[in-house]
């Protein structure tokens, strides 16, 4: 007798940019006929066909948005740019609402042009998310923080691990800010199950962080750029089953997310890319 708990499968959830050669209406029905129920969005793609709209085609697939990606970007000096940086992502919010997607993803954004100031760049995260995060919880929205390997620190994100994230997160409600887990970014720190277990509960009132859980694997050599290179599930080093129980060891039972970015997968057929994916995770996360 089944105890209401959604199987594994159930859960799964598809983050856009994986299969990135899909527009919307594409990844909503090939989702659908798939059995994959959740969708990661990016915003992008979402304003150029309009929140309400995305929101509606989604939800007549029989889908659910799981996250929307992304918000953040808050390290910048100038007071106003990081004014601008603050309302961009209040639409972020507004977005994320109304897709019905109670997860906001946030990068904290790179080191400024001539700076060395780690410390100050998470500083002015922490700023941000307080700004933000009453904002966001009014809406029905958790700002989600992600750390992201150490190589995107100069230019992407300063929070390079959970530790570090959830010392921004835990300054804030628990209903308010969060971390995502994403086994790409978190694979090769020794700390990460003990991490893991700090930021875990049994709900957002219980104090648990853990507000999206994604997955890719590590692949080397990485490509020019870096960015392009997430590996296909089980294609490389990431323990991916133990990742998947630990944070359920931390009580969390969300959407499980595939996000890779890799042009090999944009070059295939969408539909044969996505099969694969249910395949793989199957057999090295399950």
């Amino acid at each position: 007798m089944s105890d209401g708990t959604p199987s594994l499968l159930d859960r799964l959830s598809l983050n856009q940019q994986t299969l990135r050669q899909w527009s919307l209406p594409e990844l909503a029905d090939g989702c659908a006929r798939a059995g994959v129920r959740g969708v990661g969005l990016w915003r992008a793609p979402v304003q150029e066909y309009g929140a309400a709209a995305a929101a509606r085609l989604v939800r007549d697939a029989g889908l659910r948005v799981t996250s929307l990606c992304r918000g953040g970007f808050f390290t910048a000096l100038d007071p106003g740019e990081r004014a601008a940086a603050l309302d961009d992502n209040r639409a972020a919010v507004d977005e994320a609402a109304a897709l019905g997607t109670d997860t906001l993803v946030l990068v904290s954004g790179g080191l400024p042009a001539g700076s060395r100031d780690l410390p100050g760049a998470r500083e002015r995260a922490a700023d941000a998310l307080g700004e933000l995060g009453p904002y966001a919880a009014e809406r029905g929205v958790r700002l989600a923080v992600e750390p992201l390997h150490p190589m995107y620190a100069a230019d992407r994100c300063v929070v390079s691990t959970l530790a570090q994230a959830l010392d921004l997160a835990e300054r804030f409600p628990a209903g308010q800010v969060g971390v995502v887990v994403d086994t790409y970014h978190l694979w090769w720190d020794d700390t990460v199950g003990a991490q893991i277990g700090r930021a875990g509960g049994t709900g957002k009132e219980n104090g648990a962080r853990i507000a999206a859980f994604q997955l890719a694997d590590w692949v080397t050599p990485l490509p020019a750029g870096v960015l392009l290179g997430r590996g296909q599930l089980g294609d490389g080093v990431v323990d991916l089953r133990w990742f998947r129980q630990r944070v359920e060891a931390a009580g969390y039972r969300g959407p499980v997310e595939v996000e890779i970015f890799n042009p090999a997968l944009w070059a295939r057929d969408g539909t044969e890319v996505l099969a694969e994916i249910v395949d793989r995770f199957l057999t090295h996360v399950g």
